[in-house]
């Protein structure tokens, strides 16, 4: 009987101490798969932190980026608007190609006077006495209409005029222009191109029809000129 009770209590120990690893073994295995799940979320917050970082990082860089395209935008904007406008009227060619150097010299605005009614070869014959040119210029109160206007004129503190001489003046079409708008506060450069007819009074007679702004001395240029030699004889900085 005794042999049986202590048989019974040995396999009763047995069996308490094969639970008791069984318990230690599925607690250590708890313990590693916590510490491999605080591992792994250690990590994911590293890599989160990380993300985050490199996105703010991401995010200054972009905003410099646009701060900077920004600045260049505004510098090229000011820049483009220099204050100074060059109108010019040319049926030949001759006045525009001096325009357009003297604008990029400058690097300002360009407006071309463009008459409603374009001029024919016909129109500008100055040997025919009933050529449309020659009536306008034989008619002081000729206006011949412009298509199109001047946008945004009072941005612009300094006009530069050009046009060619015809018999010894200023088209009338570029009377119809300098009585369109207001030149108060103005200031307004003229030259004119011709083969030999010098500016004349034709600058002067284009500053009473204006009836303000203040008009400098014009030039007379031939069209052969560089727009950093009109510049330069118009006394423009």
């Amino acid at each position: 009987m005794k042999k049986i009770i202590r048989m019974m209590l040995l396999a009763a120990l047995i069996c308490f101490g094969l639970t008791a690893c069984g318990s230690n073994g599925t607690e250590n295995s708890r313990q590693q798969e916590n510490r491999s799940v605080n591992n792994e979320a250690e990590v994911n917050r590293q890599d989160t932190e990380t993300g985050a970082e490199d996105t703010e990082s991401s995010s200054e860089q972009t905003e410099e980026e646009e701060q900077a395209a920004e600045e260049q935008v505004t510098e090229e904007t000011a820049s483009n608007q220099s204050g100074t406008l060059v109108v010019y009227f040319s049926c030949t060619g001759t006045t525009k190609g001096l325009a357009e150097a003297v604008a990029e010299e400058l690097n300002a605005d360009l407006y071309e006077i463009v008459p409603e009614e374009p001029y024919t070869s016909e129109d500008l014959d100055y040997h025919d006495d009933n050529s449309r040119s020659t009536k306008e210029m034989d008619d002081p109160s000729s206006r011949p209409a412009i298509s199109g206007s001047v946008e945004n004129m009072e941005q612009y503190d300094r006009i530069i005029l050009g046009y060619p001489i015809w018999w010894g003046e200023a088209p009338r079409i570029v009377s119809t222009f300098v009585e369109s708008y207001d030149f108060s506060g103005k200031t307004i450069i003229p030259f004119c191109t011709s083969g030999g007819s010098g500016i004349g009074s034709s600058a002067d007679a284009l500053e009473t029809l204006a009836g303000n702004g203040t008009w400098l001395k014009g030039k007379r240029f031939d069209g052969s000129e560089s727009g950093e030699d009109v510049r330069k004889s118009l006394g423009i900085e």
